[in-house]
């Protein structure tokens, strides 16, 4: 009996980082989702490195190392085992299920796939609710000056009102007549 793949899409999800503007999945992590060794991972694409351009993958600088530990992406350098990791864009994952042939890693790939293009529209909505929220402030500026003015309006009635009122209330003066 063969192994169902459950993954929760959160768990992928939270294996997405974003390194040099782009959202990357790092060796370890991927190796861990694949159940292989993260050094197999590597083997596998060292041999095939013709199918991996710096688009589709790129080897951490220290700078960008100390970056993820810092930020708990991995626990510390250690975990790396003294190796510089590799980061794989989404087009790197995909290029993955050709290196790796276990059934496992083909099923992981496409769970991978549908959690990036989930990613992708999650922003293209953002970018509509941005877009949104960017015409209805320019609808509302300048609205402020138009709503103090209304105010300023409103003020001047009612100081004509208050006039009005304190004129007919005034005590009369001049010849008073008993009724």
């Amino acid at each position: 009996m063969s192994k169902e793949l459950i993954i929760p899409q959160e768990r992928i999800l939270n294996r997405i980082v974003v390194l040099r503007s782009e959202k990357v999945m790092l060796d370890v992590h991927l190796a861990e989702l694949y159940e292989v060794e993260t050094r197999a991972l590597k083997q596998a694409v060292r041999r095939n490195m013709d199918l991996f351009p710096e688009d589709f993958m790129f080897e951490l600088t220290e700078e960008e190392i100390e970056i993820v530990v810092s930020q708990n992406i991995i626990p510390t350098k250690q975990h790396l085992g003294g190796a510089k990791p590799f980061a794989f864009t989404e087009t790197g994952v995909a290029m993955l299920s050709s290196v790796l042939k276990s059934k496992r890693a083909k099923e992981m790939n496409i769970a991978i796939m549908r959690t990036f293009v989930a990613l992708r529209k999650l922003a293209l909505g953002y970018a509509e609710i941005m877009g949104e929220l960017e015409k209805i402030r320019k609808k509302v500026t300048g609205q402020d000056d138009q709503i103090n003015l209304v105010f300023e309006y409103l003020k001047q009635f009612e100081a004509v009102k208050r006039q009005e009122l304190e004129y007919q209330n005034r005590e009369k003066i001049g010849f008073k007549t008993k009724k």
